[in-house]
């Protein structure tokens, strides 16, 4: 231990007063063997500190998935901005806005800040304290003859003190501050990951129902043109009033349709708006013309599962509690052993403020302490179980969050798959459906077949042709959620120095 800091104060008193107890204090640099039992003891200390074991998680990560995959370079998972390869302006515009300005992420990033300020707490306190002082007193006393004496006072010190940390309950402290530093900054992450996501799911729903709407309106059109047809034949003789209510009885049931899916669009542009931090008709103009649904990406790779895993910011943010919770529970161990101090002081005392720094009376004190807990009900020992619970509880938390993770990315991986393989047959279904209705359309014209032809080919031409827009919609979100359980490019940085991780602790 070094006690040879230099004074550098303006007032010469408080100078002389700092070299007073420097000299008090050089017999603890000076003679070993007074004080070698406090040095064998913060070297022992600081040799045998030993974090208690992180648990493992107890997960058995398969080494491939259930559905066959290809694993290209570059894969699309591992994009920061993975959004950008849909191919649409709108989206990455949307999705910036919403990474500025949503509440979630202000809200996770404010969360960051304090754990980082907690985390310079627990650092400071590894080093020693250092404090100032200053008073001013005016007495007043009265005698028998009645005179009143008057007197006055200043002082003027500095105080120092320091926890040595030899068995390390500080320095736990400050690994589970590190750690839930790092959980906050994954969390963070995964607070990106969602809002990211959320926001190019709303606007697949949002170009999605567009889509269906627009087939709607083709379709109500194609049937309002039957139904002036069908007015037409029944003036002229050639049909009865039934084909005429058949045709208008389908006008006015997609006719119906329509308010309910412009409804589902006014609904899907406020939550996107939401998304974005903005109040709900914020986005109306922007979001007014019609687009395309976006175009998922030809193909997505899915890392291995360990990989999976790794790039997972909830996956981090649980491991690094876990981490946090036994830092703690070598916290409650540690401060069940002796507490060492010492500490110091120094001041000046005089009866006039000039005084004060010229010729005032100096006293200057030393002190080691050492305080151990001897009996405390057992208060100490239920600490330590408390904490190791809460470390366990973490342990599941964590297994819970890898489970949940295996099980979302095979999820997306299946829906991909089977999308994939109904959009082929739809459009096949709806292709098909085309040709059937504009048949039956010809030959009810030419008398060859009834009108009950006509409304049962353009019912199925008209669903079959919804439901490939809503499945064309449903594989886009579907590779959403597999890049969302892949990890959504999430990418752990490191944590920015800050005066306390430059600080050297033994």
């Amino acid at each position: 231990m070094n006690f040879g800091c230099r004074c550098r104060s303006p007032v010469p008193q408080i100078r002389l007063a700092c070299r007073d107890l420097r000299q008090v204090l050089q017999p603890l640099n000076a003679a070993p063997r007074r004080a070698g039992w406090m040095l064998a003891l913060l070297l022992s200390g600081c040799g045998s500190l030993t974090l208690t074991p992180v648990p493992s998680a107890g997960v058995a990560v398969p080494s491939s998935w259930s559905v066959a995959t290809t694993t290209p370079r570059g894969s699309l998972s591992a994009a920061p901005l993975w959004w950008t390869a849909f191919n649409d302006p709108l989206l990455d515009a949307l999705i910036d806005r919403a990474l500025q300005n949503n509440t979630s992420v202000a809200g996770a990033q404010a969360a960051l800040r304090q754990a980082r300020a907690l985390r310079d707490m627990a650092a400071a306190g590894l080093l020693p304290a250092l404090g100032a002082s200053g008073s001013a007193q005016h007495n007043t006393s009265g005698n028998a003859d009645g005179a009143d004496t008057h007197g006055k006072s200043f002082r003027a010190g500095l105080d120092a003190a320091w926890e040595i940390d030899i068995f390390g309950t500080n320095r736990h402290a400050l690994a589970a501050a590190d750690a839930g530093a790092g959980a906050s900054a994954a969390n963070l992450g995964d607070v990106q990951r969602s809002i990211a996501a959320e926001v190019a799911l709303g606007y697949v729903a949002l170009r999605g129902t567009q889509a269906r709407l627009g087939i709607a309106e083709a379709n109500l059109a194609s049937q309002q043109e039957n139904l002036q047809i069908t007015r037409w034949r029944l003036q002229a003789g050639l049909v009865t009033a039934l084909e005429t209510e058949q045709a208008r009885a389908a006008v006015e049931q997609t006719r119906s349709q329509l308010p309910l899916l412009q409804t589902d669009i006014e609904q899907a542009r406020h939550a996107l708006a939401l998304l974005a931090g903005e109040p709900p008709a914020a986005l109306s103009v922007q979001l007014a013309a019609r687009g395309p649904i976006p175009a998922p990406p030809a193909m997505v790779a899915a890392a291995l599962p360990a990989e999976a895993i790794r790039q997972r910011p909830d996956v981090r943010a649980a491991e690094m509690q876990l981490t946090a919770a036994a830092a703690r529970v070598s916290q409650a161990r540690a401060a069940r052993l002796p507490d060492f101090r010492l500490s110091g002081s120094i001041g000046a005392g005089a009866l006039t403020l000039n005084a004060l720094t010229h010729g005032a009376s100096m006293v200057s004190t030393v002190l080691a302490a050492v305080s151990m807990p001897l009996f405390d009900g057992g208060a100490g020992a239920a600490g330590v179980r408390a904490q190791q619970a809460a470390m366990e509880q973490a342990r599941q938390a964590y297994r819970a969050t890898i489970l949940t993770a295996l099980s979302e990315v095979e999820n997306a991986l299946v829906a991909v798959q089977g999308d994939r393989e109904r959009l082929l047959g739809l459009r096949n279904a709806a292709e098909a459906a085309s040709i059937a209705a504009s048949l039956a359309r010809q030959r009810y014209e030419s008398g060859l077949v009834d009108f009950q032809v006509v409304l049962e080919t353009q019912r199925t031409q008209l669903s079959s042709e919804d439901a490939v827009a809503g499945i064309t919609a449903e594989l886009a979100a579907d590779h959403v959620r597999l890049i969302k359980a892949l990890g959504g490019g999430w990418q752990s940085e490191p944590q920015p120095p800050s005066n306390a991780n430059r600080t050297s602790t033994s």
